[in-house]
């Protein structure tokens, strides 16, 4: 009997050190060299309670606006994205903006696209972690621990890269919040969803300190249950 116990103790034991591999090997696009490191963050990254406000949920409006279908319009004030469905139509994205200090606005244009894309923080954001105490990677592998999450939409204005990216974030209930240094974060499905509407080339007005937008003219009337309903806008 003493034997049998034994040996049901070794194979529990077994199967105990096997499940953290397995379970780490369960989220797509994580990389296996971080999960020594950094894929420990991936866990309690899926683990969060929080949940996102209904409001900033990815939902269909009545929108009015002098701006071309396709067009974004990105209202830093009020944390919404908005995507030009149409006369009177839009498809409204909850987002998470800059921080105090971080804030910015103007017109711009998706330059580039990338899928999973790595994170090369600024240098000058790696000196201002390192006074924290926080040492930031010179180049992070995109994957399920990447700050950018699922997408990223690269924002040019006159040909150049202004830094400022349109990304996913594996922080999801930071959404509605002013977080960021500067970029404009989407939950993954969000961004993955715009991802494939928004072409390189796509206007983005950003609304937000100092009005560098100029004019733009946008009114949110609210849900569009007609659009809702039968799937106007995809």
């Amino acid at each position: 009997m003493r034997k049998h116990a034994s040996i049901l103790l070794a194979a529990a034991v077994a199967v105990t050190a096997i499940m953290p591999a397995t379970a780490a090997s369960a989220f797509p696009g994580a990389r296996q060299e971080n999960q020594a490191g950094p894929a420990r963050d991936v866990v309690l990254v899926q683990q969060s309670k929080k949940q996102v406000a209904q409001k900033y949920k990815r939902t269909k409006v009545r929108f009015v606006t002098d701006q071309a279908p396709g067009t974004v319009i990105v209202d830093t004030n009020n944390k919404f994205l908005y995507y030009v469905e149409g006369k009177n139509r839009a498809t409204r994205y909850g987002i998470g903006v800059g921080r105090d200090g971080f804030g910015w606005s103007g017109v711009v244009k998706v330059g580039r696209k990338a899928e999973w894309p790595s994170w090369t923080p600024p240098a000058e954001m790696r000196r201002r972690e390192a006074k924290k105490g926080r040492i930031l990677p010179v180049v992070q592998a995109g994957g399920e621990d990447n700050p950018l999450g699922a997408r990223a939409l690269y924002l040019y204005q006159g040909g150049r890269d202004t830094i400022f990216r349109i990304h996913g974030t594996n922080q999801p209930w930071t959404i509605g919040q002013n977080m960021s240094s500067g970029c404009i974060r989407m939950m993954n499905k969000d961004v993955e969803h715009l991802y494939a509407r928004a072409d390189i080339g796509t206007k983005v007005i950003v609304v937000g300190p100092g009005n560098r937008q100029g004019a733009v003219d946008y009114n949110d009337r609210g849900v569009d249950f007609f659009g809702t309903l039968f799937g106007f806008g995809g």
